[in-house]
C-alpha cells in the first residue's frame, strides 16, 4: 500500500476523502530518533504525528497553549499507525497533517509520512481527540476553533454541521 494517496487510504480504511486542509511539515531524523537497528523508534512516529498537529493548528492561527487558556484540553482517545517502511537517521520527512471531522466534542487528524523527494509513503494514521475540561469533562468543541475550520470552506462547514 506504500505510496497511496489519501484517497486510496480512505477506500481501504472506509473513510471519507480529507476536505480539510492539508497541511505538510518538514523534518529530519535525528539520532536519537532511531533504535539499536538504526531506524526509527516506532513510537516516534506516535510523536510525529503530534509535530505535524501542532502545525496544522497554527496554520488556522490556534495554538495548543491557546486552546488550553480557554480552559480545554484535547487528549488523545484513539490512535492508529500503519507502518510501510522505516525511516532512518538524517532522512528528511514531510509529515503531512489534515483534518477528517470535527464533531461536537472531538476531532480527527489524519496523518501521511512521506520521505522528502521520491514521496515514498512511510506510515499513515489518525488520532481522535475529545474536547474536555481539567477535571476531564466532556465539552463541546470550542467556537473559535469551529469557526476557524468551517471558514476552511464549504466542504469543512459539511463536515463539522453534520456531526
Amino acid at each position: 500500500m506504500g505510496g497511496n494517496s489519501w484517497r486510496d487510504w480512505s477506500k481501504v480504511h472506509g473513510e471519507k476523502e480529507r476536505v480539510m486542509k492539508k497541511v505538510r511539515t518538514l523534518y529530519r531524523v535525528i539520532y536519537g530518533d532511531t533504535d539499536a537497528m538504526g531506524v526509527a523508534y516506532y513510537a516516534n512516529y506516535l510523536r510525529w504525528f503530534e509535530k505535524g498537529r501542532n502545525e496544522w493548528l497554527r496554520s488556522i492561527g490556534v495554538t495548543y497553549r491557546e486552546i488550553e487558556s480557554w480552559g480545554v484540553r484535547a487528549p488523545v482517545t484513539q490512535v492508529y499507525c500503519h507502518y510501510f517502511r522505516p525511516a532512518r537517521y538524517d532522512d528528511t520527512l514531510w509529515i503531512e497533517t489534515d483534518v477528517e471531522y470535527l464533531k461536537r466534542a472531538s476531532i480527527k487528524f489524519v496523518y501521511r509520512i512521506l520521505m522528502e523527494g521520491d514521496e515514498s509513503e512511510l506510515a499513515s494514521g489518525y488520532t481522535v481527540h475529545a474536547f474536555v475540561d481539567p477535571e476531564g469533562r466532556i465539552l463541546t468543541t470550542p467556537p473559535i476553533l469551529k469557526e476557524r475550520i468551517q471558514a476552511l470552506g464549504p466542504s469543512a462547514q459539511q463536515e463539522g454541521a453534520a456531526r
